[in-house]
C-alpha cells in the first residue's frame, strides 16, 4: 500500500530538482514582494492604530486589483504555458500582446473607481461604533495613501505581463531578481519618506505609497529591460511592437477562456474584501488586528501559491506538448508536494503568531487578536494549499467556467453569507467568527478534490491553433 502511495504522490530526485530549480525563484520572487509590503506595514504602523488602520483599508482595494491582474494574465497564460510547450513562439507573441491589452484596460478603470469613489469605499470598512475623530483619521490617512498608490497601478500592472511570460519560459530566476532589488529600494525609501530621514520630508503615509510606487516602478523596468535584451530566450519578443495584430481566432478562444478567469479573480478578491468588511464592523481594532495578521501570513503563503503556478506551468507544457499521462503523474505529485509544504510553513508561523504584533504600535487588544488571527491562519494553510493546487490544475487544462464555479461560487454562496450572518446577526465573539469563516475552507477541499480526480482538465487546447 505504501509502495502504491510512493508511486502515485512522491517524485524521484529529478522531479523535485526540476521542481524547486522553478519555484524557488517564484517563491523568492513572491515573498520578497510581500516582505516589502511586510516593512512597509510595520513602519506605517509605528505611526499608530488610525494610520496603519487607513492604509489597511486600501491595501483591501489595491489586493483586489493586484489580484484581478493576475486574472487578466492568466488566461492567455494557459495558452502561452502551451505554446511554449508546443515551440510556437508566434503563437506565445500573440498571448503576450493580449495580456497587455488587458492590464492597460484594468489600470484605466481601476483608477477611474478609486478617484471617482474612494472616500465613500474606505467609509464601509470603518466601524460606526469609531468615534468622530477616529475615523476622521482613518478617512485622511486612506486617501492621502489612495492618491499616490494608484500611480503604482501603472508599473504593476505591465510588470506582471513580462513576468508572467517570463515565467512561461521557465525564467523565473529574472522576475526575481527584479523583485529582490526593489525590496532594499522601498526599504530605504520607507524609512527616509515615511519618517523624514537623511535630509528627506518627513511625509507619514504619503512617504510609504510614495516608497512602493517608485520601489514598483524599478522592479517592472528591470524586468522589461531583461526581456527585451535577451531576445534568444524570449523569441516571442522579436518584432513584438511591429504592429499589434491578434488573430481572430485565438483572440476569441483567450477570451473564451480567459474572461471567466478575470471576472472570477476579480469577484474573489472582492469577494475577500467583503469578507473583512463584514469583520470590520465589529470594531477599529479588528481592522487593525487583521492587517497586522494578514501581512505576516502573505508573507507564508508564497509558498504554496506559487506552488500554484508552478503546477499551472509545469502541467500546462505538458498538456501542451500532448504528453497527457505524464502530466496526470506530475500533477498527483505537485498537489501532495504542495500540502506538505504548506503544512510545514503553518508549523514554522505558529511561534512567532506572539512575537510579530508587538511591533506594531497599537493596543495590547489589537496585538492579542492578531496573534489569535495569525494561529488560525496558519493552521488552514494546507487546506488552502490544497484548494489552489487544485485551482491551478483545472486552469492548465482550460477549464476555466469549472474554475470560476469553484473559487465565486465558494465565496459569494458560502463564505460571504457566513461571515454575514455571524458578524451582523450574532453576538459571537470575532475570534469564533473568524475561525468558523476560515475553517469553511474544508467544503472547497472536498469539490477541488472531486474536481481533479474527474480527469476533465486533462485536455491539450492549443493542438489545433
Amino acid at each position: 500500500m505504501f509502495k502504491d502511495f510512493r508511486k502515485k504522490f512522491i517524485g524521484n530526485k529529478g522531479f523535485y530538482k526540476m521542481v524547486m530549480s522553478m519555484v524557488v525563484p517564484m517563491i523568492l520572487q513572491m515573498a520578497v514582494t510581500n516582505l516589502v509590503s511586510l516593512i512597509d506595514n510595520i513602519m506605517v504602523g509605528r505611526l499608530g492604530t488610525e494610520p496603519m488602520s487607513g492604509v489597511s483599508i486600501i491595501n483591501q482595494f489595491v489586493f483586489v486589483f493586484n489580484v484581478t491582474v493576475f486574472g487578466a494574465v492568466a488566461g492567455p497564460s494557459i495558452f502561452g504555458a502551451q505554446f511554449f510547450g508546443k515551440g510556437d513562439h508566434e503563437g506565445q507573441k500573440y498571448t503576450f500582446r493580449f495580456r497587455l491589452l488587458v492590464c492597460a484596460m484594468i489600470i484605466c478603470i481601476a483608477a477611474v473607481i478609486c478617484l471617482m469613489f474612494g472616500a465613500p469605499l474606505i467609509s464601509l470598512f470603518i466601524s460606526k461604533e469609531s468615534e468622530t475623530a477616529q475615523a476622521s483619521a482613518i478617512l485622511q490617512s486612506g486617501m492621502d495613501y489612495l492618491k499616490i498608490i494608484i500611480v503604482g497601478f501603472i508599473p504593476f500592472g505591465i510588470g506582471q505581463a513580462y513576468s508572467s511570460a517570463a515565467r512561461e519560459c521557465g525564467h523565473t530566476k529574472a522576475p526575481m531578481a527584479a523583485a529582490m532589488s526593489a525590496v532594499g529600494l522601498n526599504v530605504i525609501l520607507d524609512y527616509c519618506l515615511i519618517f523624514g530621514k537623511f535630509g528627506f520630508p518627513e511625509m507619514g503615509v504619503r512617504g510609504a505609497a510614495w516608497a512602493t510606487v517608485i520601489a514598483k516602478t524599478f522592479e517592472a523596468l528591470v524586468v522589461i529591460v531583461w526581456t527585451h535584451s535577451h531576445p534568444d530566450k524570449n523569441k516571442y519578443v522579436i518584432r513584438l511592437y511591429q504592429g499589434f495584430h491578434i488573430p481572430a481566432r485565438l483572440m476569441a478562444d483567450i477570451t473564451k477562456k480567459g474572461i471567466p478567469m478575470l471576472v472570477n479573480e476579480f469577484l474573489w478578491s472582492l469577494g475577500m474584501s467583503i469578507v473583512m468588511q463584514c469583520y470590520s464592523v465589529r470594531s477599529t481594532e479588528v481592522v487593525a488586528a487583521r492587517n497586522i495578521s494578514s501581512t505576516i501570513t502573505n508573507l507564508f503563503s508564497s509558498v504554496y501559491i506559487q506552488m500554484g503556478a508552478c503546477i499551472a506551468i509545469i502541467v500546462g507544457a505538458r498538456l501542451g506538448a500532448n504528453k497527457l499521462k505524464e502530466a496526470r503523474d506530475l500533477d498527483n505529485k505537485l498537489l501532495f508536494f504542495a500540502v506538505v509544504a504548506a503544512a510545514v510553513v503553518g508549523l514554522i508561523t505558529l511561534p512567532i503568531s506572539s512575537v510579530f504584533p508587538k511591533l506594531y504600535n497599537t493596543e495590547d487588544t489589537v496585538r492579542s487578536l492578531a496573534s489569535y488571527m495569525i494561529i488560525i491562519q496558519a493552521l488552514a494553510m494546507p487546506l488552502w494549499s490544497y484548494t489552489n493546487a487544485c485551482y491551478f490544475t483545472l486552469r492548465s487544462g482550460g477549464k476555466t467556467g469549472i474554475t470560476f464555479l469553484f473559487d465565486f461560487g465558494f465565496t459569494w454562496f458560502l463564505m460571504i453569507p457566513l461571515a454575514a450572518i455571524l458578524s451582523y446577526f450574532t453576538n459571537l465573539d470575532i475570534r469564533i467568527v473568524f475561525a468558523v469563516v476560515t475553517f469553511s475552507e474544508v467544503v472547497k477541499v472536498a469539490i477541488g478534490y472531486f474536481m481533479v480526480r474527474s480527469n476533465v482538465w486533462v485536455k491539450n487546447i492549443v493542438n489545433d491553433i
